[in-house]
């Protein structure tokens, strides 16, 4: 019986093989055109929760086009920054689908942060004025920069808004996306002027089961889009209520997650990522429409970029073969 191998890429190797944003973009409006299709095989992630407001979910998907099938698990510790330590991290085990033996586990830390931008960025394509160019980033960590990085391919952007509870954060994140980008970064003293006046919207904070509901009616304008990394934490409910669209990227996981204590009180959803991707249900239908988007973070967006990562990274030859 020959000896299978795996691959293993540390973080290091998961970044160093070079896949950029518009390559995880694409890879997500194919595997979402598949979703929306009902080829995609993803449960509601389950998951264990030893801290308040912590989690270690199980993410397991399928998608055919690719062959792509695998799990993640991940965890999210908000209390981690505060140690030194990454809010996310975890492993991604990417399975041969004729076989079922795991070809690849990596890192799902790069990963996670770059498919996430790359989710925002999809569903804004769909649901956001394509002209818009001020940038409101609320929660200047990992996220707010994948999350501005993944705009930045499709929309022309020219100035951004950043705050950040820890005044610091914003300060660093500014000084990063001005080196980095070729667009105007101001640092917000009150959230609403990370709201107000800007076309596309951004909260990345701490995922937490009582939003602090920062965000008040009135503060978002007419004809914005804003996508929700962190659920509704940031978000009052009469400024939901505005929302002419709230869409998700999937409404198994968002009914599982109302189950947990999550979402509650939100509006109506008009359409799922994979029916604005297919055209099952129309995006932005007008200039003056709110806009949302509540991605949750599916295994999907993981599974769609994993093989990406582990292609390049055996063509380059990184990380280290190890034996099953």
């Amino acid at each position: 019986m020959p000896e299978h191998r795996l691959l293993y890429l540390s973080r290091a190797d998961v970044e160093a093989v070079g896949v950029t944003m518009p390559e995880i973009i694409d890879a997500l409006d194919e595997a979402f055109r598949q979703h929306g299709e009902g080829k995609v095989e993803m449960p509601p992630k389950p998951g264990v929760h030893a801290r308040p407001d912590a989690f270690i979910h199980a993410m397991p998907c399928y998608i055919p086009g690719p062959e792509a099938i695998g799990v993640k698990w991940v965890a999210g510790y908000p209390d981690n920054p505060q140690r030194g330590l990454p809010y996310i991290s975890g492993l991604l085990v990417l399975n041969d689908a004729d076989t079922g033996l795991p070809l690849a586990v990596m890192d799902c830390t790069w990963i996670t942060a770059k498919r996430t931008g790359a989710a925002t960025a999809l569903a804004a394509r769909h649901l956001a004025r394509p002209d818009s160019q001020t940038v409101g980033i609320l929660g200047c960590g990992v996220q707010g920069r994948s999350n501005l990085e993944a705009l930045q391919v499709l929309f022309p952007v020219r100035r951004v808004m950043a705050y950040d509870r820890k005044l610091e954060n914003a300060l660093r994140f500014a000084d990063e996306m001005r080196a980095r980008w070729d667009v105007e970064v101001a640092v917000a003293d009150q959230p609403r002027q990370a709201v107000s006046g800007c076309d596309l919207v951004v909260t990345a904070g701490p995922i937490l089961r009582q939003p602090h509901a920062t965000i008040q009616a009135g503060w978002l304008e007419p004809g914005a889009f804003a996508s929700l990394v962190d659920f509704d934490s940031y978000w009052d409910r009469p400024a939901l209520a505005e929302v002419d669209k709230f869409c998700t990227d999937d409404l198994p996981q968002l009914e599982h997650y109302q189950q947990m204590g999550y979402f509650q009180q939100i509006p109506p959803v008009h359409a799922s990522l994979g029916e604005l991707v297919t055209g099952r249900k129309p995006g932005r239908q007008s200039p003056a429409e709110r806009t949302m988007a509540a991605n949750l973070g599916l295994a999907l967006d993981d599974m769609a970029t994993a093989p990406i990562v582990y292609r390049r990274a055996v063509e380059r030859q990184i990380g280290r073969w190890l034996p099953l």
